[in-house]
């Protein structure tokens, strides 16, 4: 069991690092000059060269990488070039809403499949197994975003359930869905 264990970690490891070499590869690759997108067209080759060696951009491809990667374990993942802030910032402040989501999500989804296998295994070969399957199968063939678009109609446009798009913090005073005919609420917080 401990070899397994030892074994499957270094797979993940190696995964983890050859992943990162990809995503580092590619961004190598896209067309575009950060400094130069930075700077503006107007920007003479000197203040680009500048900027350049400012951002380590002119340094070789090797201790480029170990740069990123070093940042990366150390959850320093550098500044936007667009918002010129620290990444961490900007990924703080979007995870009061995306971490909730997806944890909602993993419970629900958990809440759902077990007894749904449960159901599916003690019934195997039989009718009772062909729906759940079928709706696996249906799960998977579905892109996420149509279906999100579906659940969105049904439980905030048709059932008038939840708000369609107005999460700005789970903590903040959430506004109800307008009804036809009547203006709508003024959120208080």
């Amino acid at each position: 069991m401990t070899v397994y264990l030892l074994k499957r970690l270094i797979i993940s490891a190696l995964t983890l690092v050859l992943a990162s070499i990809v995503v580092f590869a590619v961004m190598e690759v896209l067309p575009g000059d950060p400094a130069r997108l930075m700077l503006g067209l107007n920007a003479s080759a000197d203040q680009v060269e500048m900027l350049r060696d400012q951002m380590g951009l002119n340094a070789p491809l090797l201790l480029r990488y170990l740069h990123w990667a070093g940042g990366l374990l150390s959850l320093d993942f550098g500044r936007s070039y667009t918002y010129s802030v620290p990444v961490i910032d900007l990924v703080r402040e979007r995870i009061a809403v995306s971490l909730p989501l997806a944890l909602i999500a993993l419970a629900l989804s958990t809440i759902i499949a077990i007894p749904v296998g449960v159901f599916s295994a003690s019934r195997q070969g039989r009718a009772g197994d062909t729906l759940p399957m079928g709706a696996a199968q249906l799960g998977v063939a579905v892109p996420n975003f149509w279906f999100a678009l579906m659940l969105i109609y049904l439980f905030a446009v048709w059932l008038r359930l939840v708000p369609a798009g107005r999460i700005r913090d789970f903590n903040a005073v959430q506004t109800p869905a307008p009804q036809p005919g009547k203006p709508p609420a003024v959120a208080l917080a």
